[in-house]
């Protein structure tokens, strides 16, 4: 077997003798003891006995950055290539691939590496190493598998130069682009932690993020999180010692103390080079490094977190880009979030939640899911958790509460026909608001939630967007568009862009502030409300009033909300993390109905956003407008955003207009629009009117084939009453899981 242990054959030094050399060095030259032992300490502290396995395609700079990787930890390079295979075959590489073929090449270089062990060293692969499933198992046993991800487009300016010999499977009737594409699958399937690499990167720098990554990867104890009210200066032993991770607060939803959670040490900041190193990426490949620089590794492993992205986002979306951006007219593009299975951008969350949330969770409690909805998420998680496998849903269920007379016919019969063995729908005789503070007051009920617990083994937790998940996947899509924008020629990356956001309880917006944060060039959002335009007054004057003021049901539904819940994950951001002054200000919300932002935290809002409402009339002379100049139908909520955005725009750079559904969920607003006097009630004969107008863009799949096939089915209604919805809780785990 080929062992490597150190460079220099192998000195037998004793315990004794050891000392007593280190005690001379210490006595004669403690600087330079100081330096080796501080080089021994850092390599001995990171690596232990296992090895930082260096992979990634030819041309990604593995062995540059072995080397460099190797010297600063004080430890042995091992080059696969240059060390073991010529080595073990006595001749090169390239000799070896013309001599046996491409077959016997992968099979010879496997047997290579399965005879090899090594311990405490840096490991350069070669680039088809990881085709060989046998041999990456075995290598992987004792170390931590780094992905040098690099884009195609930089490998192939790299190899431009280089000889091409050394590289396998290449022909004449096969590209190196081809090949490139091909083994990213393998790279994928094996690694440990991805290191994102641009173009025009030092060797030194992937080097120093190697190691950055590494340390990251062995301690999850950076990344915790706390709730929005929770008083840092203040906090207990017991508090300190009962940290949370990312699939505690998946599981848990909302805090204890009433709070939100979020990141103790904030979101990832990703570097330009990074950003336009995506800028040639897929959505999937998007969402896949964007999301394992916020899902630490011990919660979800980058590989298993690959293969979860692209269940969720491969074949349940109808438009290969998944989140496309189309130019509008002028200046204004929008953002099409309508693709997925339910016609929203719920969807975007909520085809990945479940699948993130089934893995984190517990084999031995059952679950049952709480959602409180204003019309879209309702069928998105229905839709979502039914793609659950089958094994998962006999331990997690799903109820899903929305207001009864608060949503259009068409969500309703959504939400009514997406019903499956472990998700419900029930209509509350009531507002958005009441169902969401009915939840929150749920999960809060330590007496009622350990009942379920004790007497039922279940646990409830939440899908709403107070969960931490539900925003992540959103931050993915704000970053994508500005990232199209740059890939189709519009603007050069560093340029700025606005965001128009139609507004309703916050996340889409804080997601977009988010990716703002991460090193996306966004110059303002512009937060678009309807008449329901608390938020939107906010913003302007830093007063959030509730007294007096009753929902006003709308043609755009899912922004009828009058309790804005991200919002405090916002201003616990901009308030320097003051949990105690988060608490202060919901608390005296909740008991009197309103609050004033301080002078200096409203500056810092003001820079960030400006707001804006739109009347109803308004929206529909919108969608009436547009569809006659461009031929394009807006939804209700598109149209409130296009109204804000012609109103607030400077019109000095590119605006992005997120367009949240498919105008199709709103039937009876979108012919009104049209003009069309005389409306049938029936929800499927009204996508088919519209289908008749050839627009685009067309009437949605997902939504033509539920309505098709499930008609309007039964559903329980409730009264606007906590204890009635928590006797709902109860009966239906007694019927799914006992």
């Amino acid at each position: 077997m080929f062992h490597i242990f150190q460079y220099q054959p192998l000195r037998i030094i004793t315990q004794n003798s050891l000392s007593s050399m280190c005690l001379k060095l210490m006595l004669s030259r403690p600087v330079a003891f100081a330096q080796i032992w501080k080089s021994w300490f850092s390599s001995h502290s990171l690596l232990g006995k296992k090895n930082i396995i260096l992979m990634g395609p030819p041309g990604a700079g593995k062995t540059t950055t072995g080397r460099i990787v190797g010297q600063k930890l004080g430890c042995p390079v091992i080059d696969i290539d240059d060390d073991v295979l010529e080595t073990t075959w006595n001749m090169s590489v390239s000799e070896k691939l013309q001599d046996i073929g491409y077959e016997e090449f992968l099979e010879e270089e496997g047997k290579a590496l399965l005879k090899f062990s090594a311990s405490g060293s840096v490991i350069s692969l070669s680039g088809s190493n990881p085709m060989h499933a046998a041999g990456m198992r075995h290598i992987k046993k004792n170390g931590i598998v780094v992905y040098l991800d690099v884009p195609t487009t930089v490998i192939m300016s790299r190899l431009k130069s280089k000889a091409m010999g050394r590289i396998v499977g290449l022909s004449p009737g096969i590209s190196l682009k081809d090949i490139l594409q091909f083994r990213k699958q393998f790279y994928k399937r094996w690694f440990d932690i991805r290191v994102f690499c641009g173009e025009d990167v030092a060797a030194e720098v992937v080097a120093e993020k190697v190691l950055d990554a590494v340390k990251r990867y062995q301690d999850s104890e950076l990344e915790t999180f706390i709730s929005t009210r929770s008083n840092r200066s203040g906090r207990s032993t017991e508090e300190d010692s009962h940290k949370l991770y990312f699939s505690d607060v998946v599981i848990q939803g909302l805090a204890l103390d009433g709070g939100l959670f979020v990141p103790e040490r904030g979101l990832p900041k990703f570097t330009a080079e990074e950003w336009q190193g995506l800028i040639e990426a897929t959505y999937i490949e998007r969402a896949q490094v964007i999301l394992e620089r916020c899902i630490h590794p011990a919660d979800i492993p980058a590989s298993k977190l690959a293969e979860i992205i692209e269940t969720a986002y491969g074949e349940n979306f109808s438009c290969s880009k998944v989140a496309p951006v189309r130019h509008l007219a002028g200046n204004q593009f929008l953002l099409e979030l309508f693709h997925g299975p339910t016609a929203s951008f719920k969807d975007f969350a909520l085809q990945l939640v479940p699948h993130l949330f089934a893995y984190c969770i517990p084999r031995s409690c059952n679950y049952l899911i709480l959602v409180a909805t204003s019309g879209d998420t309702g069928s998105a998680v229905l839709d979502g958790f039914s793609r659950l496998h089958d094994t998962d849903k006999q331990r997690i269920a799903l109820v899903n509460f929305f207001p009864e007379d608060g949503v259009s016919p068409i969500q309703k019969s959504q939400m009514i026909g997406c019903q499956k063995e472990n998700a419900w729908s029930v209509g509350v005789k009531s507002d958005f608001d009441f169902c969401q503070t009915a939840i929150k007051q749920i999960f809060t009920n330590s007496d009622f939630t350990g009942f379920l617990t004790v007497e039922y083994g279940t646990a409830l937790a939440a899908a709403n967007s107070i969960n931490w998940a539900r925003l992540l996947p959103q931050i993915v899509y704000h970053a994508s568009a500005y990232l199209d924008l740059v890939h189709q020629g519009i603007i050069s990356f560093g340029s700025p862009v606005d965001i128009c956001i139609p507004t309703g309880n916050f996340g889409n917006m804080l997601a977009a502030l988010y990716a703002k944060m991460m090193g996306i060039p966004i110059r303002k959002c512009i937060c678009a409300s309807n008449e329901n335009n608390v938020l939107t007054e906010f913003i302007r004057t830093g007063v959030y009033d509730l007294r007096g003021r009753k929902l006003i049901s709308s043609f755009s539904p899912a922004v009828d909300i009058l309790k804005s819940s991200n919002l405090e994950r916002y201003l616990h951001l901009i308030a320097n993390e003051d949990g105690q002054l988060v608490t202060q200000l919901f608390n005296q919300l909740e008991n009197q109905g309103h609050f004033q932002l301080q002078k200096d935290l409203l500056g810092k809002l003001q820079q960030d956003l400006v707001a804006g409402w739109c009347s109803d009339e308004d929206c529909l002379d919108a969608i009436h407008s547009v569809y006659s100049t461009t031929g394009y139908i807006l939804d209700t909520h598109t149209a409130v955003a296009k109204v804000v955005a012609d109103r607030l725009q400077d019109r000095t750079c590119p605006i992005i207009i997120s367009s949240t559904a498919h105008y199709s969920k709103f039937a009876p607003a979108i012919l009104r629009a049209l003009r069309i006097a005389e409306i049938n009630q029936n929800p499927l004969s009204q996508l088919h009117l519209l289908s008749s107008y050839s627009a685009l863009p067309p009437i949605h799949w997902g939504l033509l084939e539920t309505l098709k096939k499930t008609g309007n089915g039964d559903h329980q209604v409730c009264a606007a009453d906590i204890s009635v919805l928590m006797s709902h809780i109860e009966t239906l785990i007694q019927n799914h899981f006992m």
